[in-house]
């Protein structure tokens, strides 16, 4: 019989991820998975997991977890105390949490999303073939509530007996982008604008975009774009000028103009960026 762990704090918002539902835009169906794909796939890796299995992404304020039989726990991604039954234990490395006792993971140091990783990965029901949470589209489960309950499945691997080191989160945000498919859509001066002016991260942002406060985006053409088909990194922007960038639940189509895409290599970063942080979008 395997663990099973319960929620003693849910958090702000906790939900399971994995390396999401690739291949369903077409019905609609948005990818989802974890914001920070390196941090979840370096914590799958040192709590002995396959890289894309289901952990927990926290954000901001963290979680607590009992688990009914003892199990390892990596807790990466942001920086935040970890205790275990009110003693220190160390982040983002192996942690052996004993049956009854409480794994705390605390408000995040620095950054945005903590990701605790369950050495046999958590077990819930897939749908359509990954265990995230979306929550745009409400496929997956529910986000994590106190006194839910989650199964853990078998280890199937000895957990690296070192650390590792791990990205600290960025103090400015560098998106590199190529423009297009409506950057004719806006003025010469706006393009300008978009890859010289300083941005800052919005309060407003969550895992559908990243929403920016800056300089207004002027268009050169003030007509109704048709709903078009929307991909994992798209700069939208809406009747306000501010550009949002589209994260792992953004929406399969929109109809505001997309005036560029940001390398799904920097997207990491920007599920760890603070509100309030600096963003520069640079031409790629």
């Amino acid at each position: 019989m395997t663990a099973r762990l319960t929620a003693v704090r849910a958090g702000a918002l906790t939900t399971v991820q994995d390396a999401g539902r690739r291949g369903h835009a077409h019905l609609g169906v948005p990818r989802s998975g974890a914001l920070d794909a390196h941090a979840a796939r370096l914590a799958n890796r040192l709590a002995g997991n396959d890289p894309d299995a289901a952990l927990l992404e926290t954000t901001l304020t963290g979680c607590a977890l009992r688990p009914d039989r003892a199990v390892t726990v990596v807790v990466g991604g942001a920086p935040c105390p970890v205790t275990v039954d009110r003693r220190p234990a160390a982040w983002g490395a192996p942690v052996r949490v004993p049956a009854g006792a409480v794994l705390d993971v605390g408000a995040v140091t620095a950054g945005v999303r903590s990701y605790v990783a369950v050495a046999g990965g958590i077990a819930v029901e897939p749908v359509l073939g990954s265990r995230s949470t979306d929550l745009l589209s409400g496929l997956g489960p529910a986000p994590l509530r106190d006194g839910d309950v989650l199964p853990v499945g078998v280890p199937a691997r000895q957990a690296p007996p070192v650390a590792a080191p791990w990205p600290g989160p960025p103090a400015e945000l560098l998106l590199p982008v190529r423009f297009g498919p409506r950057a004719d859509w806006f003025t010469p001066a706006a393009l300008r604008t978009f890859t010289a002016a300083t941005f800052r991260v919005s309060p407003h942002s969550n895992r559908i975009g990243l929403r920016t406060e800056g300089p207004a985006l002027h268009r050169a053409s003030t007509g109704e774009l048709p709903s078009e088909g929307m991909v994992l990194g798209a700069v939208q922007v809406p009747p306000d000028g501010r550009p949002v960038v589209f994260l792992h639940d953004h929406p399969t189509t929109g109809g505001y103009p997309v005036i560029a895409v940001v390398d799904e290599s920097a997207l990491a970063a920007a599920a760890q960026a603070a509100v309030g942080t600096p963003v520069r979008f640079t031409p790629g």
